[in-house]
């Protein structure tokens, strides 16, 4: 009965854990998006970072997690560079380097990595899935940017289908990186014979 009890335990644990992790990723989104929208783009970012912290000193695997968000940070320079440059995306608070994916979104690609490896563990392993996943959600997401103002899309068929597209790769890339990262992560060292376990 107790082991029982434990598990159950163990599972309200977890759940809580994921909900309160996915609702301070998605605070962090909102103040990133708004605060761009509204020329404040540093307090977005501020909210990020804080976020990022506390899921980092949570996380048991730490450092798979850092490689993960770099990860993410270096795919999201590049398509959102490319996004920018094409005029496929048009961002508010661009930054100083024109052409070039603005700080805020690459704050939302650093936020977005925690998730591949809690919320959306489930996708990993089924990249069709994953796929659609990705390119339904990619796209929305800079749909709801747009209707927050944090970015215009010209062509919207044509960003949708871009977006889409091009978000149906990166997902299940990320996700099988996060597996990969996840499975060489360092064990922690085994005590020292006639020492006990901490």
């Amino acid at each position: 009965m107790a082991g029982s009890d434990g598990r159950a335990l163990g599972r309200t644990a977890r759940v809580l854990r994921l909900a309160v992790g996915f609702a301070l990723i998605q605070g962090a989104w909102l103040a990133c998006v708004i605060g761009a929208a509204r020329g404040q783009a540093a307090l977005g970012i501020a909210a990020a970072v804080g976020v990022l912290a506390v899921l980092l000193v949570a996380s048991r695997e730490r450092g798979a997690q850092l490689r993960l968000i770099a990860l993410a940070l270096a795919i999201g320079v590049v398509w959102d560079s490319l996004l920018a440059r094409t005029g496929v995306v048009v961002y508010a608070s661009p930054g100083p380097l024109p052409g070039w994916a603005p700080a805020w979104i690459l704050a939302l690609w650093a936020l977005f990595a925690p998730m591949l490896s809690d919320p959306l563990r489930w996708l990993q392993g089924r990249p069709a899935l994953a796929a659609l996943c990705g390119g339904i959600g990619g796209a929305l997401s800079y749909a709801a940017a747009e209707r927050l103002g944090a970015c215009r899309l010209p062509d919207p068929i044509l960003a949708m289908a871009v977006l889409g597209a091009g978000w149906s790769l990166i997902v299940p890339l990320l996700l099988a990186a996060a597996r990969w990262l996840e499975s060489v992560a360092p064990l922690p060292a085994a005590p020292a014979s006639g020492e006990a376990p901490a």
